[in-house]
């Protein structure tokens, strides 16, 4: 059952923001081209710069975290496209990062600046500095710390109020590729969401523009070194070219940088994976755009499933529930799935392409899962969605499948389908 209000974040947003097959025929969605925000942030040209070598493991591992992988053009339009995706390729996040006895990188807080596929240095750092303090961590911690943020606009042009949603599911990609980069490298990693927002925000210049969602740990203590935070802050960069503020955006933030009662998840997620294999499928990654309906073997279901269920370590775990429309998979009934056994037996799979916002993918895939959840911290349960969504991307390319992501559904609708309450956070479409 839902918590009430007062005790959780994101419920009075959440609910503002819901589509029904009446609101997006009242409010259709038009697009003002002429103030389109870019995509991608840039420093001054006079700020150094790493360009990120092929040769360097540490430099690999950024790249594999958000690099470009290919480009797509339409008239008057560039896309370029990531190893994470993102709704309407819009990108609504940047990738900074604090390396500390890293082998490729100075000591010093960095900017991903994924249009040059290069690392920024932004603030170079003694071996007294550090962000670790307002992550809560008061010793130098050798490795890499991550931390996204969101210009947040570059999302609200498109889906206006809805856009906070698109921003933290984003996130929560950028998240899962850390996941999968670390698979690679061997390294441990940990999530953070209980970390100093609105500090992080003015000492990385912030304005009302872009904000801090979360972190991430791929880093060792050294508990003999006490660090403090750098006294000089940041100078920021514009990261979009256009702004215009969205107020409810903006008090969905505000309300969701507190957490309450957070629950850590200690475990791991055991992923066996053939790491050549593993790497393919980060670069090769896509939004799949059309299904052949054809059914997908249960092994393949079942795998994909099992990766899903894993454990999402972090400081503040959010429980998720995993609804799988099944619609083609030899050798299992039509139905709906939950926890390993059935909800409802039947073929719905147009009901499925009908909650979809009436989209094919819904309804032609071999399996289309929904995310809910009745957590309370908005944003963690958010972006764990994403993570989760992440890995039903690369294992579904790892197994020769395909997936899309779809963040667009009548809630409500979802709801009663699926006999379920809870916050419907993401819905995803795989198949072959």
């Amino acid at each position: 059952m839902f918590k009430t209000d007062e005790e959780c974040t994101g419920r009075e947003y959440h609910e503002a923001t819901k589509h029904s097959w009446l609101s997006v025929r009242r409010s259709p969605n038009r697009l003002n081209w002429d103030n389109r925000p870019a995509s991608m942030k840039f420093y001054p040209e006079s700020m150094p710069r790493s360009p990120l070598l092929k040769s360097v493991p540490a430099h690999n591992f950024i790249y594999h975290i958000g690099g470009i992988t290919a480009k797509k053009s339409y008239p008057g339009v560039e896309y370029y496209l990531r190893t994470n995706p993102s709704a309407g390729a819009l990108y609504p996040n940047e990738l900074y990062f604090q390396a500390s006895g890293v082998e490729g990188f100075e000591d010093g807080i960095y900017h991903f600046e994924v249009g040059s596929s290069s690392a920024v240095l932004l603030h170079p750092l003694r071996d007294d500095e550090g962000i670790e303090p307002l992550l809560g961590i008061p010793w130098r911690m050798r490795g890499l710390l991550f931390l996204v943020s969101s210009p947040y606009y570059r999302s609200a042009w498109k889906y206006k109020n809805r856009a906070f949603r698109y921003c933290l599911l984003d996130a929560g990609h950028i998240l899962g590729s850390i996941e999968a980069a670390s698979r690679l490298y061997n390294h441990a990693y940990r999530i953070v969401y209980d970390i100093e927002l609105e500090r992080l925000n003015n000492f990385f210049g912030f304005g009302r523009e872009e904000f801090f969602l979360s972190a991430a740990i791929c880093a060792v203590p050294e508990k003999e070194m006490i660090v403090k935070v750098p006294d000089t802050a940041i100078i920021n960069a514009d990261a979009t070219g256009v702004f215009e503020p969205v107020s409810l955006i903006e008090a969905a933030y505000r309300d969701s940088m507190k957490l309450k009662g957070c629950e850590k998840e200690p475990g791991y997620p055991k992923f066996t994976f053939d790491k050549r294999r593993w790497e393919e499928a980060i670069l090769k990654r896509r939004s799949i755009r059309e299904f052949s309906k054809k059914a997908v073997s249960a092994a393949q279901f079942e795998t994909i499933m099992n990766h899903l269920t894993q454990p999402v370590p972090s400081d503040c775990d959010e429980p998720v529930q995993i609804y799988a429309v099944i619609n083609r998979v030899e050798e299992m009934q039509s139905g709906i799935r939950h926890e390993g056994g059935f909800v409802k037996v039947g073929d719905f799979s147009e009901r499925a392409g009908y909650l979809c916002l009436e989209q094919r993918l819904g309804s032609d895939s071999a399996v289309t899962i929904f995310l809910l959840s009745n957590g309370c911290n908005y944003r963690a349960l958010y972006q764990k969605a994403g993570v989760i969504g992440h890995r039903a991307y690369l294992v579904s390319e790892y197994l020769g499948l395909g997936c899309s992501g779809i963040g667009a559904y009548y809630d409500d609708d979802v709801n009663r389908f699926l006999e379920a309450e809870g916050m419907v956070l993401y819905a995803l479409a795989v198949g072959a």
